[in-house]
């Protein structure tokens, strides 16, 4: 570490870079999240193995993410285990999750209600937040831009049944004081959203201060990264919070649990269907097709909960795939390492 001397205590990681990670250890040696704000943190520099991984306190090492509480003896740093996850699906084709942050209470779901907001993609988010184990919570940005910020606020209720809704405007202050009683009780927050939808201004003023750069809206309306790393920021008052860059497709990673949480509504109708394998198409009895047929459930909102029922399985058969690997690799681990135990016993 490259404070000069050896630390004991509980931190939270701030930073992940290549090669090292970067935590936040408070002066007093107790967890960020409840030491006096006054209270002026630390900040180590940790490296990792070769590998991206710490050591775990339980079980085997880890690919440290951001809020991640570590615990320090000397100088070895070991990762704690977790009380929440919040993941995303890999860029790529293999069903290896993207950890986004760790140990949050509340995945605040930033949206911003100029340009026109995308109900669809706040679905998918609620999806990725209930899957977490944090409670989400949405918040509609740039009210101050708009003339029907009361229709947005209904429509987002709508679609995220049982959430949190807040409206808010980050450049007149307007809704901040909401935004403070709806986030009441949650000591670390991760925010999650589009490119350009306010979430680095939001911080500031969440914060009273500049600390995260923010920057213009492109031309066309689409939001510019001014966010490039994941990073966590003390709040006054002794919160935590996880600003990330834009995420302008989300790739889920979800139960089919995580997903009727994000429609309960659906779901309260299928329950009603009269078959208990009803397809919802055209099955006699079906009470979702009926919804359907009465305007009382929108057709945008039923194929996105199809859609988002497919994909929550194709990413769990994905996942089933690679601990079925998994375990293929360590049974022929095992075959050699016995096949190389017989032969010494064969020499003796």
């Amino acid at each position: 570490m490259n404070d000069g001397g050896t630390k004991s205590g509980n931190g939270r990681i701030s930073r992940v870079d290549r090669g090292s990670v970067q935590v936040l250890l408070p002066a007093d040696g107790t967890e960020p999240g409840t030491l006096d704000p006054r209270a002026e943190p630390v900040e180590l520099t940790v490296p990792t193995d070769r590998a991206g991984t710490l050591p775990a306190v339980v079980g085997d090492p880890v690919h440290p993410a951001v809020g991640d509480r570590v615990v320090i003896d000397g100088d070895r740093v070991f990762v704690a285990p977790r009380t929440s996850e919040l993941s995303r699906d890999g860029s790529d084709r293999t069903s290896l999750e993207q950890v986004i942050a760790a140990n949050v209470d509340v995945v605040v779901i930033v949206e911003h209600l100029e340009p026109t907001p995308s109900l669809g993609r706040l679905e998918r988010m609620l999806t990725i937040a209930w899957r977490s184990g944090a409670i989400p919570l949405v918040v509609l940005t740039k009210s101050d831009l708009v003339s029907d910020t009361e229709h947005w606020v209904g429509e987002a209720e709508a679609v995220a049944p049982g959430v949190g809704v807040v409206a808010v405007s980050a450049s007149t202050g307007a809704g901040l004081d909401d935004l403070d009683t709806a986030l009441a009780g949650a000591q670390t927050l991760v925010l999650i959203g589009p490119s350009g939808a306010g979430k680095s201004t939001l911080v500031n003023a969440l914060s009273g201060s500049d600390v995260m750069i923010t920057g213009a809206v492109r031309g066309d309306g689409r939001g510019m990264h001014t966010t490039t790393h994941r990073q966590l920021v003390p709040l006054p008052g002794g919160r935590l919070l996880i600003d990330t860059p834009g995420l302008r497709s989300v790739g889920i990673v979800a139960t089919e649990e995580a997903v009727a949480a994000t429609f309960e509504d659906i779901e309260a109708l299928v329950a009603l269907c009269r078959f208990n394998d009803c397809a919802h198409e055209q099955e006699p009895g079906c009470a979702v097709v009926a919804a359907l047929d009465a305007g009382e459930l929108s057709e945008r909102r039923f194929t996105s909960w199809r859609k988002l029922q497919r994909e929550a399985r194709r990413q769990a058969a994905r996942a089933d795939q690679r601990v079925a690997a998994e375990q293929r690799r360590q049974w022929r681990t095992r075959e050699r390492s016995s096949r190389e135990a017989a032969r010494q016993r064969a020499r003796r």
